[in-house]
């Protein structure tokens, strides 16, 4: 089954890669294993997946032992980052992709004894549940990230408000992309399941599928 939902999200990748005239190798495959167990990402890294997201930081530190021996993995923290379980994360994460404030850098730099490779979250859409920096603090989140040897800042993510039609989240691609333009970055972390043709056509160096890979999530 998920041999066949693979297949069916590379053909997509392939497809949408084709008309923005890009390349399948300059796109990273994100999967979202959150509410699904160590058994789920190890399936997944059987297929060929090297890339996992995570929302949250205590549920994947009851997976990560049985992920330990998966060489070349790589685990990204794509869920809002609370700054009293940084030190934690550090320890599960590869990559953070929801650093979102000039503190929250601060703390992880800190505490980091190694390199990390760390995203900020931009909040472009007006909904109350979404968390990330405003356009306008990103100047001081990047020079606060700068400043750290232990932090490399690769660009930037967003979550679109939530439509059926990708098109709405097209604008929102749009933004992210001119605002990583502006600060100097390469990384563009956007698009899920719904709408990750969009996101390609406008620049995405990163999708997260969860859905379209796992079905829906399991019920607690």
């Amino acid at each position: 089954m998920l041999r066949e939902k693979l297949d069916q999200v590379e053909e997509r990748l392939g497809k949408a890669v084709a008309r923005a005239r890009r390349q399948r190798k300059d796109i990273t495959l994100i999967a979202v294993t959150k509410k699904f167990p160590a058994s789920v990402i190890r399936e997944a890294y059987g297929l060929g997946l090297r890339d996992f997201g995570e929302n949250y930081v205590q549920e994947f530190e009851t997976k990560a032992q049985d992920c330990s021996g998966l060489q070349a993995a790589r685990f990204h923290l794509i869920g809002h980052l609370q700054s009293n379980k940084t030190s934690k994360a550090l320890e599960l994460f590869q990559v953070i992709q929801t650093v979102d404030t000039a503190k929250l850098a601060r703390r992880l730099a800190e505490q980091s004894q190694t390199p990390l490779q760390v995203m900020i979250e931009v909040k472009l859409s007006p909904e109350q549940s979404k968390v990330g920096a405003a356009p306008e603090q990103l100047p001081e989140v990047v020079d606060a990230i700068r400043k750290h040897a232990h932090l490399e800042l690769t660009g930037l993510m967003t979550m679109p408000p939530w439509s059926d039609d990708p098109e709405l989240s097209r604008p929102y691609f749009v933004r992210l992309r001119q605002l990583a333009e502006q600060h100097g970055l390469s990384q563009l972390s956007m698009g899920m399941s719904h709408d990750l043709e969009a996101a390609i056509e406008e620049g995405a160096t990163m999708v997260r599928v969860g859905t379209a890979l796992f079905g829906p999530r399991p019920k607690p």
